[in-house]
């Protein structure tokens, strides 16, 4: 009733109910945890939802990839896409996956532009005199206008034809172009390859030599529609560091500034809120103190240095606490406690291959400082430390010394020498040494 006594009928308002759908998301290690997610979940969202399931830390560097083992490729889905759009556009028979990891690589680029955009590979406009600053270069790829201009020679099938040729590409805004004539960039002799709208950029994880292509650094753009395998284009370029300038060159021509607000945006979750209620460090444990109780009365311990080596001493007393009780007692009568203690922590990796660890460091991100340690297939008393550098992998023998009857492990002849290969991998995190740079960011296979 209103104020005239009439009877007023109220609109009913629907609530919208999103429906679930079901997801399958696999680790490195093939383990796998089946979720029911709201249909408008986004890649960032389900990442977050695994961190927190699983207790892992947030370091922003766990990302989504969509895996296509038929056709051999992989590509980063970006933190604002929905997954389930991504599968939608899946075959019923195609087989293929959802990958959740660590991707150290995945926002470098706006960290360290330089170093994935070599001065060989782009061209900036020509009002750019002098060398850049990194906000300059940033600037340039995330704006509509005066985009980069990446270029190099890439192999490529002909139209219609089996082989492959070495032709010269250019990416400019409006897509990917080749040349018919050499290295000319005039309008005439330029040919659209593809556009970037209604495809997406994927890296090539076959490795295998293609007939008539002698390079494997492959990647390729794949229409967004449903069962569009035969319509892939196919390149090859000559480096890693080239692949990863190009691909990195077209994420940002595609996405533009929604790929840098990903990156600066910190997570708000669904509907603004927090992290999903991620746990906040409260004020007590902010305000924690390194504390000494070795003599009859406890003391501050003010000295920062001191306060680092008494945490170093604890950790390597934790972790032996920790390997003696994951150990048993026989096996430990035939293992060197040394051995059983570097055995049980995450950066190490028993028995793998050369390759295995050079896929696994280049699926976590060629960036510098990601690292490994696995044993050496050469020499069975030996260990190789496995580091990414400058969009390169090396690889450096961990060689044991028996001095005395003790036993030392060291990678520069014996200049320094460490008791167990923690304490190795602790020195290096902490300074660069013989080494091209310091150990940053250990590969790890996580599991669901």
């Amino acid at each position: 009733m209103n104020m005239y006594g009439r009877r007023v009928t109220l609109p009913v308002i629907t609530p919208i109910v999103l429906q679930k759908r079901v997801v399958k998301v696999y680790s490195e290690d093939e383990t796998c945890r089946t979720l029911e997610v709201p249909s408008d979940l986004t890649a960032r969202d389900l990442c977050q939802l695994l961190i927190l399931k699983n207790h892992y830390v947030d370091d922003h560097s766990w990302t989504l990839f969509e895996n296509l083992p038929c056709l051999g490729l992989e590509r980063i889905i970006e933190d604002h896409e929905v997954v389930i759009e991504v599968q939608s556009k899946w075959g019923i028979e195609e087989g293929n996956k959802l990958y959740f990891r660590k991707n150290y690589a995945k926002y470098e680029f706006f960290k360290n532009p330089v170093n994935f955009f070599p001065e060989h590979l782009v061209s900036f406009c020509n009002d750019v005199n002098g060398e850049m600053s990194h906000t300059q270069i940033l600037q340039m790829f995330v704006s509509t206008s005066g985009y980069p201009e990446i270029h190099s020679y890439l192999y490529a099938k002909e139209r219609g034809k089996k082989t492959w040729k070495k032709m010269y590409f250019l990416l400019r805004s409006s897509g990917l172009y080749f040349s018919t004539k050499g290295m000319s960039k005039e309008p005439r002799h330029l040919q659209l390859f593809s556009e970037f709208n209604s495809s997406d950029v994927y890296m090539s994880l076959t490795g295998k030599k293609i007939p008539g292509v002698p390079i494997a650094y492959g990647f390729c753009f794949k229409p967004q529609k449903a069962g569009a395998a035969r319509d892939l284009k196919r390149l090859y370029t000559d480096s890693e560091q080239s692949r990863t300038c190009w691909v990195t060159a077209i994420r940002l021509l595609k996405y533009g500034m929604q790929l840098y607000q990903n990156y600066m945006q910190p997570y708000h979750g669904r509907g603004g809120c927090g992290p999903l209620n991620t746990p906040v460090r409260s004020v007590s444990e902010n305000s924690l103190v390194a504390m000494d109780f070795t003599g009859h009365k406890s003391r501050v311990i003010e000295n920062p240095s001191e306060a680092l080596s008494v945490a170093v001493e604890e950790g390597l007393a934790w972790r032996k606490k920790g390997c003696l009780r994951l150990c048993s007692p026989s096996t430990l009568q035939n293992v060197p406690s040394n051995i059983a203690i570097h055995s049980s922590q995450p950066w190490f990796h028993h028995k793998i291959s050369r390759d295995e660890a050079h896929q696994l460091i280049l699926r976590q991100g060629l960036v510098d400082g990601v690292f490994l340690v696995r044993d050496s297939q050469s020499n069975p008393r030996t260990f190789v430390l496995s580091l990414s550098h400058g969009l390169k992998i090396k690889h450096f023998q961990i060689v044991p010394l028996d001095e005395d009857g003790k036993l030392f492990y060291t990678l520069d002849d014996g200049h320094t020498r460490f008791s167990d290969l923690i304490q190795l991998v602790e020195f290096y995190q902490l300074n660069k040494g013989f080494l091209p740079c310091r150990l940053k960011h250990y590969c790890a296979q996580v599991a669901l």
